[in-house]
């Protein structure tokens, strides 16, 4: 299983527990080469989370789930949002409210460093 996205926070906490638990999945950076084997650019892997599995890619909410569902402190998180209902209020918050907030981060962390360097 691999994940991409632009929250780095979110994911650095994702990847230190992925690394302490052993768990066979990979993080890609979105800032190399690695977008090549997704087939989307930077831009719109900084706008949501994706995570591809057997060569299949998800985004979103079902990105979390999937990825929840394979970490053992997650699962039950995976269970509760992933169920009818919950999954739908979830995939309306995550795509209309955070998201774009992250993306905007994400967007005004790339503006500070070009000012900086």
């Amino acid at each position: 299983m691999e994940e991409n996205q632009g929250g780095r926070s979110e994911v650095d906490h994702y990847a230190r527990y992925v690394g302490e638990a052993g768990l066979p999945i990979r993080f890609d950076d979105l800032n190399t080469d690695a977008l090549h084997r997704w087939g989307i650019d930077a831009d719109t892997a900084a706008r949501s989370l994706y995570v591809q599995r057997g060569g299949v890619i998800v985004s979103g909410v079902p990105a979390f789930v999937l990825l929840w569902s394979q970490m053992p402190r997650y699962r039950l998180l995976a269970r509760f949002v992933g169920l009818p209902g919950i999954r739908q209020v979830a995939s309306v918050a995550y795509d209309h409210v955070f998201a774009p907030v992250l993306y905007r981060r994400h967007r005004g962390r790339q503006a500070r460093n070009q000012h900086i360097g």
